[in-house]
């Protein structure tokens, strides 16, 4: 999943994207107000991890934008007041989640699943679809009662075809939820993660929809 972490904090920026990289999450980072909503604007993100006190005003301003503009986008707000108060106004302004700091990195990674699984409409925590089950939490995939070695971008893809299997994935869609800004993207990356699924999966694992891109094969 693509994530915008929005965080003045560098030490702690640096940590979250590193550690939702180890997670299976893609995540965009940037440090002020103004830029978080030149990013929202520009661009689409499967969830938002928000600071509150940010130096040029607070993410609860933030995050009021962006609900009045009917932004659903999955926000985690994260911070340093833990007051009953604080919680509630941040929740009413629109967070889905909060959590205060000091955190742990893997319940930041597990909020972030769980809200946008709620997003989706989806209560189960794993993914299945044609005799495969894939968990987000532990990266694993089980096919066929056998537990499949995939890389983390070969499962970053394959989860985003289960998240929607009939849906027609374009190749630009995958790259959106693969890579951040800074990354380079070869240009037949999508191709390579696709043929080494099928190799491990079964070639009627993904169907290539020619001249549109990918879904799930039929069950």
């Amino acid at each position: 999943m693509r994530i915008l972490v929005i965080e003045d904090d560098a030490v702690l920026l640096d940590g979250l994207k590193v550690g939702l990289g180890l997670a299976g999450f893609s995540a965009d980072t940037v440090s002020t107000l103004t830029d978080a909503l030149a990013a929202i604007e520009s661009d689409s993100f499967d969830a938002i991890v928000l600071d509150r006190m940010l130096p040029d005003g607070s993410g609860l301003d933030l995050l009021r934008t962006m609900r009045a503009a009917r932004n659903r986008t999955p926000v985690l707000l994260l911070t340093a007041k833990d007051e009953v108060t604080d919680r509630i106004d941040g929740l009413d302004a629109g967070a889905d989640d909060y959590l205060g700091k000091p955190f742990d990195l893997d319940e930041v990674a597990a909020r972030l699943r769980a809200i946008t699984r709620r997003a989706e409409g989806r209560a189960a925590p794993k993914l299945t679809w044609a005799g495969m089950t894939l968990d987000p939490a532990s990266m694993e995939v089980l096919h066929n009662g056998e537990i499949k070695g995939l890389s983390r971008r070969e499962f970053a893809v394959l989860l985003a075809l289960m998240e929607s299997p009939a849906m027609i994935h374009s190749k630009q869609m995958l790259e959106t939820r693969l890579y951040g800004w800074q990354e380079e993207i070869e240009s037949n990356t999508i191709e390579v993660h696709i043929h080494k699924l099928r190799h491990k999966l079964g070639a009627a694992s993904i169907e290539t929809v020619r001249g549109v891109g990918y879904r799930m094969g039929k069950p």
